[in-house]
């Protein structure tokens, strides 16, 4: 219970606030409006919110950061390039 708990305290950014939001919204003119396919798109952004995850799950879409340039250069003067005569 305290990851849950946990989870739902800490790590709020931009985009987590933002899908709060937007459930909120549609959450509330779905009930005014006694809509309920809106109702089903607040709890998915509402979801999204609460759980941390986009559409893709966590960090379904993930890319790896770049490496620095001095990093790259290194590793090729590392590497022992070997040369094959053709005849």
């Amino acid at each position: 219970m305290s990851i849950l708990k946990q989870r739902l305290v800490t790590n709020w950014h931009l985009m987590r606030i933002v899908r709060a939001g937007i459930g909120i919204m549609l959450l509330v003119t779905g009930i005014q409006n006694k809509d309920w396919v809106t109702g089903l798109f607040s709890i998915f952004f509402l979801y999204q919110a609460v759980m941390d995850v986009g559409c893709c799950g966590s960090q379904g879409c993930y890319t790896p950061p770049i490496r620095k340039y001095k990093d790259i250069v290194q590793i090729k003067k590392d590497e022992v390039i070997e040369y094959e005569e053709l005849k």
